[in-house]
């Protein structure tokens, strides 16, 4: 299966195995959860949905590659303990607590996570000394004498033996004793992820045209020669630190993340014509409207791969400000609730009831007062989160963006107050409220030309798609990428464009039409 739906399939797991019946059990004791074992190629992203996983379902994680250790630090070290049999004292070898089943217990309290995971990478990789640690350990849940805590959750991940000489064949008793997941790579899944971390478009775009060279590991007579998901993240990631400082990434450049010649080649004469056509066709100006007749025919007669190359460069132009759009969307969402609190303040600034209507103490809180406090709990709710690792990247800049707007808030109310303070404070709340619906107002304001913006820019794309290649293949392929591209999706959920839904009807569900004739057979006989 692929990656996503292998995302999926261990979520499942987890929600099953941390299911509780009437007794507060979990239904299926630790015995019977068998650990789950991913095997696929290296870099497809098994080390990252775990980290993904973990955060979707709130829990606790602990990560170890198992070729990093020992046998003494996985099991503990050995020590003589005294101990009375039968009226005798023999000395008995004890073991240390394992350092790996040690962290859990540091995560768990690190964190207040009382559940979570357990990933072992590697698992199918270890020495000879500690293979029978790691088998004990999967029939088991044990490392050396010491239990795995209950409601941590085993995941193990390896790579098959022809990406890894080291691997070890697992007996028939311990494959019966887990759960096998065999992940594979898929494009088109991977594409998702793409556009979601933001790769860089001229990576995405090459792949496009090249999806044999995402996960593409062979061995020749020089050795092994292979380009991975996770080299060309990491590539993606330096040209676009690269841009900023004013660089190039040639090909030796990238050959230091995609290590097949042909392929770092390849990419590589890709990659400086995708900056050749990004100057040529000024993709901010055909955003804005601002394009001439002369450049949409010089893209209606371009050949095929930079018309492809155009059509992404306007994607990408555009999932970046959708991007932005988004995530503004989701700073006004979490500051309205915030403000929301503010609001149920009793009179004289004072907080009398909490949220659920139970009394609370009654101080005599300032309006500014009562939003500092408000900044606090924000902060405090955004570290608790990132110390347990449960933050996303674009969740942190949510964070980060409404605490800059509170701070601004208060900042504008402090002043506020000091010119206010000799008027009748009875209903100070109430005119707080009223001032700092003022200053959202304005930033709502502001949101709302952000969101004009990006439709208009949309709407500008269609206008010269259109006009440079009509229903053609082009515009097939610029529809498919804006279902696709996961900023697109979600800014198209939110605005209504004619356009897309005519185009989506028309092109890509007579696309569909063809292919299903296609392969029953009827296009050779006119149907």
């Amino acid at each position: 299966m692929n990656i996503k739906r292998a995302k999926e399939e261990i979520k499942d797991t987890i929600e099953a195995y941390l299911y509780r019946d009437e007794t507060g059990a979990y239904a299926i004791p630790a015995i019977r959860q068998r650990p789950v074992l991913l095997i696929g190629p290296p870099g497809v992203g098994k080390t990252q949905i775990m980290e993904q996983v973990a955060r979707e379902c709130r829990i606790g994680l602990v990560a170890y590659t198992i070729t990093h250790h020992t046998r003494q630090s996985a099991v503990g070290l050995p020590f003589i303990e005294k101990k009375n049999y039968g009226g005798k004292e023999y000395s008995v070898t004890e073991y240390t607590m394992s350092e790996i089943v040690a962290s859990i217990y540091d995560k768990i309290e690190e964190t207040g996570l009382k559940e979570g995971i357990l990933f072992i990478d590697e698992i199918n990789c270890v020495s000879e000394t500690l293979a029978p640690a790691m088998l004990q350990f999967l029939q088991c849940k044990t490392f050396g004498t010491h239990r795995i805590p209950e409601g941590w959750i085993i995941i193990a991940a390896g790579n098959p033996p022809e990406y890894n000489k080291s691997v070890r064949e697992f007996d028939v008793v311990t494959l019966d004793r887990i759960k096998m997941i065999q992940i594979e790579p898929d494009f088109d899944v991977w594409k998702e992820y793409a556009y979601q971390m933001e790769i860089h478009p001229a990576v995405i775009g090459y792949l496009n045209i090249k999806r044999q060279y995402l996960c593409h590991i062979e061995t020749t007579v020089d050795g092994k020669r292979f380009a991975t998901p996770r080299g060309w993240e990491d590539l993606s990631r330096l040209i676009q630190v690269y841009e900023k400082l004013g660089k190039r990434a040639d090909r030796e450049v990238v050959g230091q993340y995609i290590q097949d010649p042909k392929i770092s080649k390849d990419f590589a004469n890709y990659l400086e014509l995708f900056y050749k056509y990004q100057n040529d066709y000024q993709v901010d100006r055909i955003l804005a409207g601002q394009w001439n007749e002369s450049l949409c025919l010089r893209a209606e007669k371009a050949p095929f791969d930079e018309r492809l190359s155009m059509t992404g460069l306007l994607l990408s132009r555009l999932s970046g400000r959708f991007g932005q759009v988004l995530l503004q969307e989701k700073v006004m969402e979490r500051l309205t609730g915030i403000l929301r609190r503010f609001q149920k303040v009793g009179p004289g600034g004072r907080p009398d009831q909490t949220g659920d209507g139970t009394p609370r103490e009654i101080q005599d809180f300032s309006p500014f007062a009562r939003l500092a406090q408000l900044i606090g709990e924000t902060e405090k709710e955004r570290d608790q989160l990132k110390q347990q690792e449960l933050l996303t990247r674009q969740e942190e800049l949510v964070y980060g963006k409404v605490l800059s707007m509170l701070e601004a808030y208060g900042t504008s109310l402090n002043r506020w107050e000091a010119e206010h303070r000799e008027e009748n404070t009875e209903h100070g709340v109430s005119a707080a409220w009223d001032f700092l619906r003022e200053q959202f107002g304005a930033d709502s304001d502001r949101y709302e030309e952000q969101f004009d913006e990006a439709a208009a820019m949309l709407e500008h794309g269609f206008d010269f798609m259109e006009a440079a290649f009509g229903d053609g293949q082009e515009m097939v392929i610029f529809l498919t990428e804006l279902n696709s591209n996961f900023y697109c999706a979600g800014f198209l959920k939110e605005y209504d464009c004619p356009r897309y839904y005519e185009y989506n009807k028309r092109l890509l569900f007579d696309e569909e039409e063809d292919l299903l004739k296609n392969q029953m057979g009827f296009v050779d006989k006119g149907v």
